[in-house]
């Protein structure tokens, strides 16, 4: 494990997810990230009601998108991680990356059944290692972030440029607007 590394007033790593109830895979991925996760009130876990409740700055918080890419009868599922300021360039760009003629939000019910994770908290630590993940530059140069942790009442803080290490991860200019 890494030395502590403090990011405005939280020192990361703190409390790790598999000690607060983080799905196996989230757990297993974060398992050597530096990472502090907390519980909050699960009627608080989508983004706004989060920033509003905890006080959180939105420019230190990242959304975690699942969508869906079709070119024919071919389906490909990625994941796609922008700042809570921003929101996802779908049409063109993330459409452009996955070289699809359709990019949709996957159906609610079928991210969380393939991630194992639960609405309103999927993360891109512990997504199907053959899912792209798509993450906006802004979100690796945020400095600490908060992003779910795989359950609803789960927050994990990271530093933004973690994100860059999962495999499969790639940065793309321009994904968020």
């Amino acid at each position: 494990m890494t030395a502590p590394v403090s990011y405005e007033a939280i020192t990361l790593p703190g409390t790790s997810a598999s000690a607060v109830g983080a799905p196996p895979p989230v757990s297993a991925a974060l398992r050597k990230v530096p990472h502090h996760a907390f519980i909050v009130d699960p009627a608080a876990a989508d983004t706004a009601a989060f920033l509003d409740r905890y006080r959180w700055p939105a420019r230190a918080a990242a959304n975690t998108i699942i969508v869906v890419a079709k070119s024919g009868e071919t389906a490909t599922y990625a994941v796609c991680v922008a700042l809570a300021t921003t929101r996802l360039d779908v049409n063109k760009v993330v459409k452009k990356v996955l070289d699809a003629r359709r990019v949709s939000f996957a159906p609610m019910d079928y991210a969380v059944s393939a991630t194992g994770m639960e609405h309103g908290s999927i993360t891109p630590f512990g997504t199907p290692p053959d899912w792209p993940i798509l993450v906006d530059p802004r979100v690796l140069e945020a400095g600490a972030v908060v992003i779910g942790g795989g359950r609803r009442q789960l927050k994990v803080v990271v530093d933004g440029r973690s994100l860059a290490a999962i495999p499969h991860a790639l940065a793309i200019a321009g994904l968020a607007v």
